[in-house]
């Protein structure tokens, strides 16, 4: 079960990628649900910095993991991160930009819409 598809400005949530195939229900969109105990809400385009960052705090998104379907981020691919990340992230200085129209409007239980708005991708990203 996921909550309504709604974005952090208020329209309908758009996808944020299918290559890779992201989101915790693995349909291409940042959507979550009451099962989805990390958030993966926030639609972020990979940078090497926040990728090494994430994999030192120990969420490794840049290595392959095979077994479980996983080709490994590099920079330019959007993925959906945690909101709790994404806000740690901001916090150590190397957050990634932000597609707002694919971040689930719940994101904003965790981050304030400023601190999103100011990492948003041009319309044209």
């Amino acid at each position: 079960m996921k909550d309504a598809s709604v974005n952090v400005l208020g329209g309908p949530l758009e996808s944020c990628s299918t290559a890779p195939v992201t989101g915790f229900f693995r349909n291409g969109c940042c959507d979550t649900g009451p099962s989805d105990q990390g958030m993966h809400t926030v639609c972020a385009v990979m940078t090497a910095e926040f990728l090494a960052l994430s994999k030192y705090l120990g969420n490794d998104l840049s290595t392959p993991r095979p077994e479980f379907g996983f080709a490994g981020l590099k920079p330019g691919d959007r993925w959906c991160l945690c909101a709790g990340r994404f806000l740690q992230a901001h916090e150590e200085g190397a957050a990634p930009q932000v597609k707002l129209e694919a971040t689930h409007l719940n994101t904003l239980r965790i981050v304030p819409i400023e601190v999103l708005k100011r990492y948003a991708l041009h319309q044209d990203g």
